[in-house]
């Protein structure tokens, strides 16, 4: 993983969990709320699981086990 997928991973995990919210404001308009967390659950934990997944790679790069690489600029 490089420097470039590391970042473009973060703005996805970051659209997902607001998606997530968005979702979940506009499902309540039609449906109750449990449903409409119902619906919105989804995206949020495949949000929260990569915002972990990226916190894990991120220490591991810190701290030597598995660095990520710059990116190369052609």
């Amino acid at each position: 993983m490089d420097q470039d997928d590391f970042v473009r991973l973060a703005f996805i995990a970051f659209g997902l969990v607001i998606l997530s919210f968005v979702i979940l404001g506009f499902s309540r308009l039609v449906v109750p709320f449990r449903v409409a967390q119902t619906l919105a659950a989804p995206v949020g934990v495949i949000g929260f699981g990569l915002v972990v997944f990226l916190f894990l790679r991120a220490t591991a790069s810190a701290t030597g086990i598995a660095p990520i690489e710059e990116s190369v600029e052609e």
